[in-house]
């Protein structure tokens, strides 16, 4: 195994969710066969020792996982046949393979976990899950929590409603999808309110509040009778998470709720945009959320899988 092929967690053989004395029994086992004077490689002990001393420490830790560097080497496994999505307009994805000797499967087929949780294959391997089935097979994960001290109370109203929006309209639709919420920007200090995973597709979602009306959306600047309305800034975050994740899809989309709870207020207007402007950043009302995101996550190639390395980093990063 080399460092960038292998997180630190595969390097001990442990799960992204072990614990501290689980991580030490790991090492112990892992410096024993891999230490010079047992015919082990010196750089193998060295990335055991690091792995080692990088998990044990919770403050080294917390910044290993919320940089999501918990990449593993199934991550870029090939032996399975393509699975890159198309790039969004503005980013910097792969290329868009198809295959074409198996039938297409849809969203709303039972989900299919990769890499699968077959314990054979994990004994022949020597390797453990990244994160436990019962994990895995959750569609929800996380809750919005509270941060910082101004108009915390109304960011989580607004988030929860987005929470049950999803969880009601668009889980159901898509079995294989999972729902984390609050996840650490790699971008900035931000966070990410909501992930949307599904397949080889991501969906990085913010939140607003605002009263009815019309409303326009070009791109770039939200109006509203004839003043601007800064909305959520996820273009960066976008961009950040497509440049850690090549393999996915990622788009960003802010949810502009009405007081009243009615999912077709406020009316958003798509405008003329303007040159230059990137088509990954959506801004809708609740019910145009419900309709994008099922649109986004079903045309990607494996709608159905649930990508366990993936979601496994996601988890790593929340806050």
């Amino acid at each position: 195994m080399t460092e960038s092929s292998s997180s630190y967690y595969e390097v001990l053989r442990v799960a992204v969710t072990a614990t501290d004395k689980e991580i030490k029994v790991a090492y112990r086992r892992a410096a024993r066969k891999a230490h010079p004077d047992h015919g082990g490689d010196a750089a193998a002990f060295r990335q055991v020792t690091a792995a080692y001393e990088t998990l044990m420490d919770p403050t080294r830790r917390k910044a290993y996982d919320r940089s999501y560097a918990a990449r593993t080497s199934r991550d870029i496994d090939d032996s399975a046949g393509p699975h890159f999505d198309a790039p969004a307009a503005g980013t910097h994805a792969s290329a868009t393979v198809h295959r074409t000797t198996t039938p297409r499967n849809t969203a709303g087929d039972p989900p299919v976990y990769f890499p699968s949780y077959d314990a054979a294959a994990f004994e022949a391997s020597g390797t453990v899950p990244l994160i436990p089935f019962a994990q895995a097979s959750q569609q929800v994960h996380g809750t919005p929590r509270k941060r910082g001290i101004f108009g915390a109370e109304a960011r989580i109203q607004r988030e929860l409603r987005t929470v049950q929006l999803i969880t009601r309209q668009v889980l159901p639709a898509v079995p294989a999808a999972r729902l984390v919420n609050g996840l650490q920007s790699p971008a900035d200090n931000s966070h990410i309110d909501h992930a949307l995973l599904s397949g080889y597709r991501l969906a990085l979602i913010g939140s607003m509040l605002l009263p009815k009306g019309a409303y326009a959306w070009d791109g770039q600047t939200l109006k509203h009778g004839g003043r601007s309305i800064a909305p959520p800034q996820l273009a960066h975050v976008v961009r950040a998470m497509q440049d850690i994740f090549p393999e996915l899809n990622v788009t960003g989309w802010t949810v502009i709720h009405s007081a009243d709870g009615n999912l077709h207020e406020p009316v958003i207007d798509r405008h003329r945009r303007t040159a230059n402007t990137s088509e990954a950043i959506q801004v809708v009302n609740a019910a145009g959320l419900v309709r994008g995101l099922k649109q986004f996550l079903s045309a990607g190639p494996t709608p159905n899988t649930v990508n366990v390395s993936v979601l496994a980093r996601l988890l790593r990063g929340m806050h």
